[in-house]
This record gives structure tokens, C-alpha cells and sequence, in this order.
């Protein structure tokens, strides 16, 4: 055998796992599991309340609107009413 040959046979021969890999493996997967759900969690809190905000917001702005466009036709209404009763006057 060459050289080249011997270094790929020993760097892939086979070996024992250390006796705390199990444990490692473990606490790393429990880490990575529950460490995403926590800032996934804010982020959602977050998107949720601006959401949120943004709909109050736009809830509100209609209800402004409704209520000067009834303004409007309240004042419309009575003046008309009033210019009917001045051509009266003059007629």
C-alpha cells in the first residue's frame, strides 16, 4: 500500500464514541429545541401587536370618517332647509 492509501485507512477506521457523546447530543438537540420556540414566540408577540395596532388604528380612522360624513349630511340637510325657508322670505 502506499502512503495515501494508509492515511485514508486510519482516518477512516473506525472508532469508539467518548462515553459523554449520548449526553452531549442530548443536551445540544434540548438546547436548539427549546431555544428557537422563545424568540419565535417575541417575534410573533411582536408581529401580533403591531398587527394589532395597525388595525385599531385603521378601526378608528373609519369611525372619524363615518362620523363627518354624517356631520355633513346633518349640515347639509339644514341648509337646505334654511335656503327653502329664505326663498320663501323673498318670494
Amino acid at each position: 500500500m502506499d502512503w495515501l492509501e494508509e492515511e485514508l485507512k486510519q482516518a477512516l477506521a473506525r472508532k469508539d464514541a467518548p462515553p459523554d457523546f449520548p449526553a452531549r447530543i442530548g443536551r445540544a438537540v434540548v438546547r436548539r429545541r427549546f431555544a428557537a420556540p422563545r424568540w419565535m414566540a417575541t417575534a410573533a408577540a411582536v408581529v401580533v401587536a403591531a398587527g394589532g395596532t395597525f388595525a385599531w388604528r385603521e378601526y378608528q380612522g373609519r369611525v372619524a370618517k363615518d362620523r363627518v360624513m354624517t356631520a355633513m349630511r346633518i349640515t347639509a340637510s339644514r341648509l337646505n332647509h334654511i335656503q327653502a325657508r329664505v326663498r320663501e322670505v323673498r318670494q
